[in-house]
This record gives structure tokens, C-alpha cells and sequence, in this order.
């Protein structure tokens, strides 16, 4: 039986301002009243676009990965293709396959959305689509932006569980969706 007492309800917000307003980063400050009559009036959120991740596997059984340096994390790191979805951008799915196109320059007709979630409830607006494509082809070259630098890898399917186990992967979005990628391929 629930106690009362703790069931879960969702605050009202009294105020709410965008205190950054940035191309990159919007940060809004709310002023809350909780369940119990409490108020915070600095509850900070990000305000973050919707973000697509994908797992791209070849006709031939490969994993395409990229590899780039991150600034927030002050490194290196092997992932999956992904970024965000644009403003204008209606379907996760296409821009899946928009984001694989250009940091990978491999595309798919083969898309599936094996989950939705959300990245960090606490802090952060944004969901997360994950996506399989199968049978990945190279049709083009990338297509980066200028702070872009990315190296492109072809990892055989069997190596992928003993990248995260090896530490060879090391962010989250990518080892939850190799994860559920590799559940749903049956390895």
C-alpha cells in the first residue's frame, strides 16, 4: 500500500525566466511550488533541443563509431553517430539519418526507433531517440562543420560488448543504445 505522504506530484510553476539565451546553451530559471507548500525560486533547467542517436550496422556486420574530442569532458571519446534534432525537424527519424549522413557519411533506408527516453529528468528538457539502422552503405563524404574534427570507425558487431566492458566506451547515450542494439540483434 502507497503512503500518501511520499506519492509523487508535480510542481506548479509561479515564475518562470530564460536567464541564458544562447545558440548553444539556453538555461531558464524557475521559481516552483512543491507538493507540500515549500517553494524554490531558483530551480535552474536546461532547455535542450531533442537528441537522436544512432546504431548504423553494415551488410556485413560492422558498427560504425566516431570518434571525436569533447570539450565539457575535456576529452577523446568513441561513440555513436547522433546530435540534435533541428527546430525545423518534425521526424527523429530523419534526422537520424540527416545527423549519420554528415558525421559519417554512410546513410540507411532501414531505420527503426527501438526506444525514447530522457537523458537527465532532473535538470534537462530534452528526450532521446534511439534508433537501428541496418544494411548502412557509404554514399558520401562527411559533411562537418567547422569545430568538427571526427574520425569514422568500422567495428566488427562482435567486438561491441567488450568495448563497453573494456571501458573503450564511455558515454552513456552510446552504451545504453549498443545495449539495447545488441538485444535486439540477438547478440
Amino acid at each position: 500500500m502507497k503512503d500518501k505522504k511520499y506519492s509523487p506530484a508535480p510542481w506548479k510553476v509561479l515564475k518562470s525566466e530564460m536567464v541564458v539565451d544562447e545558440k548553444w546553451y539556453k538555461l531558464r530559471r524557475d521559481h516552483v511550488a512543491l507538493p507540500n507548500g515549500l517553494e524554490m525560486d531558483d530551480y535552474y533547467v536546461s532547455v535542450r533541443p531533442n537528441v537522436v542517436l544512432t546504431f548504423p550496422l553494415t551488410e556485413d556486420n560492422h558498427v560504425i563509431f566516431v570518434r571525436q574530442y569533447k570539450h565539457a569532458a575535456g576529452g577523446i571519446f568513441v561513440e555513436l553517430p547522433g546530435g540534435v534534432v533541428d527546430e525545423h525537424e518534425m521526424d527523429p527519424a530523419e534526422s537520424a539519418k540527416r545527423e549519420m549522413l554528415e558525421e559519417t557519411g554512410y546513410t540507411s533506408d532501414e531505420v527503426e526507433l527501438l526506444l525514447e527516453v530522457t537523458d537527465n529528468p532532473t535538470k534537462d528538457t530534452n528526450r532521446m531517440y534511439y534508433f537501428l539502422a541496418r544494411n548502412v552503405r557509404k554514399v558520401a563524404e562527411q559533411d562537418l562543420d567547422e569545430s568538427e574534427a571526427i574520425e569514422v570507425l568500422k567495428v566488427p558487431l562482435h567486438e561491441v560488448e567488450q568495448m563497453i566492458l573494456n571501458g573503450q566506451l564511455q558515454v552513456a547515450g552510446t552504451i545504453a543504445l549498443c545495449l539495447l542494439a545488441l538485444r535486439k540483434l540477438g547478440e
